[in-house]
């Protein structure tokens, strides 16, 4: 491990803003926070989650930009975290957290309804088809996603991968799930909102390339059919 990378692994023990879960603790068990997220943020705003967060960007620029609702990034790479926990830390933001974990156990940190949207931007298409269940949007991480997100919660999912945004989109059609926006190409889409005025590091490449970017907004409002 490089010296940058262990002193940003060391720092991250210290931050105020920041859990890291051991696997051992958190697997089929609840976490204390699970439950009490408001009593954290010391408010009753809602909850959003970023999934996958990486670097932590989306989370602190939405808390950023909507300063009355709560912001949770979720990743396992440490070292990526650090740079959005870091920026949320000097910028004295309170709206916004970070859990390093694995997002199989997500169920361990979130009681039911206790969570009102949640973002996936750019994660792991999971090309393979005997990985399909791995990927962020399968059945089997809709159905978690269920156990804790309200009714009519919104899922939004941001991805330069074709493959993975067909595949949540004929997910959520077999399923009869709302959708509330498809866009193919949300840069050449003329609708300007959040999905389009805040971009991730990867983003910022995919669009270097040209690369199409695509953004589905749906609600998890109803069963979901195991594949």
């Amino acid at each position: 491990m490089g010296k940058n990378k262990l002193r940003r692994f060391n720092e991250l023990h210290t931050f105020s803003n920041v859990i890291e879960a051991d696997f051992n603790d958190v697997y089929n068990k609840n976490h204390p926070y699970k439950g009490n997220w408001n009593k954290i943020f010391d408010n009753d705003n809602p909850i959003i989650l970023e999934l996958g967060c990486g670097k932590g960007e989306y989370s602190v620029d939405l808390a950023i930009a909507i300063p009355d609702k709560n912001f949770i990034g979720i990743d396992i790479k440490g070292n990526r975290m650090w740079v959005g926990a870091r920026k949320a830390l000097d910028l004295k933001l309170n709206n916004v957290f970070f859990i390093r974990t694995r997002i199989e156990f997500i169920e361990s940190f979130f009681a039911p309804n206790e969570v009102d949207e949640i973002w996936i931007t750019f994660p792991d298409p999971q090309p393979q088809s005997n990985r399909k269940r791995k990927r962020l949007t399968s059945d089997v991480f809709l159905n978690r996603y269920r156990n804790f997100l309200k009714p009519q919660g919104l899922i939004h999912l941001k991805t330069d991968s074709d493959l993975l945004y067909d595949y949540t989109l004929n997910l959520v059609r077999k399923n009869n799930l709302t959708v509330v926006y498809s866009i193919y190409d949300l840069y050449s889409s003329g609708k300007e909102f959040l999905a389009y005025n805040i971009q991730t590091f990867y983003e910022k490449m995919f669009l270097i390339e040209n690369k199409p970017i695509h953004y589905l907004q749906f609600k998890l409002d109803g069963n979901i059919t195991t594949e």
